[in-house]
Order: structure tokens, then sequence, then C-alpha cells
């Protein structure tokens, strides 16, 4: 990956994955101009960070402040840009004259974590890819109104959230069950709420069949690498595979002079594992180093401060 300096020239800032396809993409952004760079699982991948993490804008727009953001921050907006693009988004229910057609989906992300949405129809599976969806089935299509209310019926009958927080994706990433068990649980899910029709379902939603995806192998999760060791020789393969499903420590955030280098080993919505020398797998949530200027960097080095997965530690001594 070929990562640019914005500085006093105006360079690329990184906006971040997009899933237009069934592989991932790094989306660029320089003024109102937009690039991507198409990723590939085993290729090299680093950048390091250089001076302030700025706002991102809003709706294709820069900040009119230039506001300095928090490092940790995942939506990378200051707090009125933030409040622009939330109420220009579906989820703000101010777009009820919204003539496109739209889809409820059912998504699962680990044993006993599912959850319902909608997206755009024209999007096809463009936002289950983004969130990072193991297994999903379409349940329904309609106006916009009627999939919304869908969503809500289903929440408040059958206790199902509109939206998982990404940690606990990570977590429940590190150890799926198998092909059959992730579409019975998708399955289960989907008769309970096709048994909803006519309590509640609007009558402009037409439910559509259940088609359970699987995206374990679209990630590249069903892989296990050979991980960097450092050997008498010098850096080479490791002799035990280490499996992608398994990352151990998630960036926490980019800081100055900071590197993220290593070799991407899986993706899964907006969650890059890369394979690091002497550490394993460590994942880079991308919406971490959005409004960042970054510099390229080669090799397979982490330095910026990291947490465990799951166990909420956060490691020492990365600088």
């Amino acid at each position: 990956m070929t990562c640019a300096v914005r500085g006093s020239g105006g360079g690329w800032w990184c906006a971040g994955v997009r899933w237009p396809g069934e592989v991932p993409e790094l989306g660029w952004s320089r003024g109102g101009r937009r690039r991507v760079s198409v990723l590939a699982y085993e290729a090299g991948l680093g950048f390091r960070a250089v001076g302030e993490r700025h706002c991102v804008g809003a709706r294709g727009n820069v900040c009119p402040l230039g506001a300095v953001v928090p490092g940790r921050s995942t939506g990378g907006r200051c707090a009125e840009c933030a409040r622009l693009d939330r109420a220009h988004s579906v989820a703000a229910d101010t777009m009820a004259d919204d003539p496109r057609t739209y889809r409820v989906y059912l998504a699962w992300f680990g044993p006993g974590l599912v959850k319902v949405g909608i997206t755009g129809e024209e999007r096809g599976a463009a936002r289950l890819r983004e969130q990072g969806a193991v297994a999903f089935s379409w349940l329904g299509r309609g106006p916009l109104m009627a999939a919304r209310r869908t969503e809500e019926v289903l929440r408040a009958a059958l206790g199902v959230p509109d939206r998982i927080p990404y940690a606990r994706k990570r977590v429940e990433r590190g150890h799926l069950p198998g092909t059959d068990e992730r579409a019975a649980e998708v399955a289960e899910l989907y008769a309970r709420a096709a048994a909803l029709e006519g309590r509640g379902w609007p009558e402009s939603l037409e439910r559509l069949p259940l088609e359970v995806v699987d995206q374990v192998g679209i990630f590249g999760l069903d892989r296990a690498p050979e991980a960097e060791a450092e050997t008498e020789s010098g850096p080479g393969p490791a002799p035990v595979p280490l499996p992608v499903s398994v990352p151990v420590r998630a960036v926490r955030e980019l800081v100055d002079g900071g590197v993220v280098a290593g070799r991407l080993v899986a993706a899964a919505g907006p969650d890059l594992h890369l394979a690091v020398t002497g550490g394993g797998v460590v994942v880079l949530d991308t919406r971490l180093i959005t409004g960042w200027d970054l510099a390229a960097e080669s090799g397979s080095d982490v330095r910026v401060p990291l947490i465990d997965i799951g166990g909420g530690g956060v490691q020492g001594g990365l600088f």
C-alpha cells in the first residue's frame, strides 16, 4: 500500500475500508477527489502516522474548522460534522419520502450475536460486508418506512438489536462454529421473524425467501497463513501456521510517529487483520486511521498503543 503525506501540498487522506464487491478497498480523498487502493490478502501493508488527526468532514464536505479530533474516535469527526452527517443518514428517519427500495436483513456475527437492519437495495450486500457480518439472510424488501417499521417490530417482538459493538464482533470472530451451525442460527431467526407476518409486519414489505449467505471465505477468516518469525537466518515463516481467526490484540489509537505494518491476512468490516513479527495477528480498525496524514512504511512492526481483544488490558512498552 502506498500512503501519501498530506502536508502543505495537499496529499491524500485515508477514508477507511470499503466493500463495493467481495474484495476490500481502502478509500482515499483529497478535497473533492476520490480514489481507491484494492487490498490483497498476503500482501504487505504499512504506514506511519504524521502530525495530528483532523476531522474528516461530513457528506463529502471538508470540515470548516479543520478541527483536531481524538485518536480513539472511530467516527473521526468533530461534534458539528458528526451532527450534520447523522442528520442526513437513513437511520435519522428524516427521509420519509425516499422513493428507493430498501431491504431488511438478518445478520449473524457469532453464537447468539445477531441483529436486524436495513440497506438500500441498490447497494446489494455491501452494507453487510461493511459491518463484518459473518453470515446473513435477506428478510424482505419494500419502501423505506415499511422496512424501518419491520426493523422496529423485530426488535420489540424478538429482542433482536439493530446494532452490535465492534469489540463484541472481534471477540466472537476468534472462535466461530462451523458453516452448518452458522446457517442454522440464521435460519432459526428467519423463521421467528417470518412468523410475525400479519402481526405488525407492514403489508407493503414483501417477504424474501431464506437464503443464508456465508462470508467467512470473503473475509479470509477460513485461512491459516504462516506468521512471520525471527530465525537465525533472519525473518522467515514460522513452522506452525497461525489461524487468522484468533487475533489477540487490536490497535487502540494512532499517535504521531506511530507505525502499523504487517501482512494482511484477513479483513472483516472495517477491521484489517495483520500478521506481525513476533506478535501474532493484530487487528486494525481502519476507522481509527481516517483524518491522519500517513507515510508509507514496510516490514511487520507495530509501534502504537494496543489492547487485548476480550481481556481489555492495554499492552505496554510499545514505543
